[in-house]
This record gives C-alpha cells, structure tokens and sequence, in this order.
C-alpha cells in the first residue's frame, strides 16, 4: 500500500465516520439550533412551508405591536385564523389581526434581519426543519428592539 492510497483510505474512514455521526443526531427528536445563521448546508433550511398548517405562537420582547400567545392556522400562505390565548394577544387580534404572521413570513424576518446585518438573527428548527424558536435583536445598543417568537403545537393540516 502506498502512501497517497493510505491518505485516501484515511480521508474515506473519516468521511464515513462524520457522515454516520451526523445521522445519528438527525433522529434525536430535539430541536437543532443552526446557529446565527439558522441554516442547513446550502443556505436553506429543510422545510417547506406546507399549503395548509396550524401552530402556536409565544412572542415576547420588546416594545412592538406582536406579544403574547396565539393560536395560528395558515393556508395558501395566509393566516385564516389567530385566536389570542392571552389579554394581550387577544388585544392583537381584535386590534390588528394582520399582525400575526405565518412561519414562512417568521422565517422571511430572520433573512431580513440578517441581510441588514442585525445583531441576531438566529433560529433553532425541529428535525423535520420547521423553526421552533427564533430570536431577533436590530441592535445590540438599542433598548427594546428585540424579538423572541417560539413555536409549538405545529400541526400540517389536510385542506378542508
């Protein structure tokens, strides 16, 4: 055996050895932070945003219009129904419904934020790559410009 074919077997054994570790954490059933950028290889994550879904929605931080809990049920792209499980998510909705977003418009803000060079933009994603926390601030300097949503509950739904 050469030295250039033990070099290669060597690089092959390792590559084998991350691959194999990588799917192993795949299955755990926890979320999977990808870092401040919030990626998969490749720039995107996994998940597509299915026609028609429901989630709830925890918001918190900051002084902004979207805080408090929601019960959300998306199709089409569209927010059909924001029921408020708090008074101040109740507000929200009766108030300004349009406030309430879908998660492909959550995940829309993170791009946003990072395109404009925020402080932080990070999202952690369930295996199956929907987010299940995502977490903005402008600026680091600024006071109550931060942004925390989490997600539970997510359900795809069938079209009714």
């Amino acid at each position: 055996m050469t030295a250039g074919s033990r070099t290669v077997r060597a690089a092959r054994t390792a590559l084998s050895a991350g691959l194999l570790c990588a799917v192993a954490a795949c299955g755990s059933g926890a979320p999977h932070a990808r870092g401040a950028q919030g990626t998969q290889a490749g720039g995107r994550t996994a998940w597509q945003e299915p026609a028609a879904y429901s989630y709830t929605l925890r918001s918190s931080g900051g002084e902004r219009t979207l805080l408090g809990a929601f019960r959300v049920s998306v199709r089409d792209g569209a927010v059909v129904e924001a029921v408020g499980l708090d008074d101040t998510a109740r507000r929200v909705v009766a108030g300004t419904p349009e406030a309430v977003p879908t998660l492909g418009q959550l995940l829309a803000e993170v791009e946003r934020a990072r395109r404009a060079g925020a402080a932080t933009a990070e999202a952690d994603y369930a295996d199956d790559g929907h987010p299940v926390r995502i977490v903005l601030d402008e600026d680091d300097n600024a006071v109550d410009d931060e942004a925390r949503y989490d997600i539970s509950a997510y359900t795809p739904t069938g079209r009714g």
